[in-house]
């Protein structure tokens, strides 16, 4: 499996999740990667980006609620989500960064915050 994300539910606004993703060595190892997302009838949104070296940056909308990590000896990475609204209600997924270089999309993996 080249990217697959897990992590994913139905949580109460306020709360928090924290999202994994596996990638395949060749997309981890090569580029930056990105947690992006996808919300019904919204086009697709990059969330959080980091750098192979760990240096991170966030979309406004996010910041100072997300984090977002990789373990680089896992090809994993992972994206805390604290303070959850409504509106961060969308499917998510991981890719390379900046989205000229993403792979297959894979199915992500849904957050659902009630109000």
């Amino acid at each position: 499996v080249q990217l697959q994300a897990s992590g994913g539910g139905l949580v109460q606004a306020g709360g928090s999740l924290t999202l994994s993703c596996a990638a395949s060595a060749r997309i981890f190892t090569s580029n930056p990667m990105g947690w992006y997302r996808q919300a019904p009838g919204k086009q697709r949104e990059l969330v959080a980006m980091i750098t192979r070296t760990g240096s991170a940056d966030y979309t406004d909308s996010v910041k100072g609620r997300f984090t977002i990590s990789r373990d680089n000896a896992k090809n994993a990475v992972y994206l805390q989500m604290n303070s959850l609204k409504s509106e961060d209600t969308a499917v998510y997924y991981c890719n390379a960064y900046p989205l000229y270089l993403a792979e297959s999309w894979g199915k992500g993996t849904l957050v659902t915050v009630s109000s």
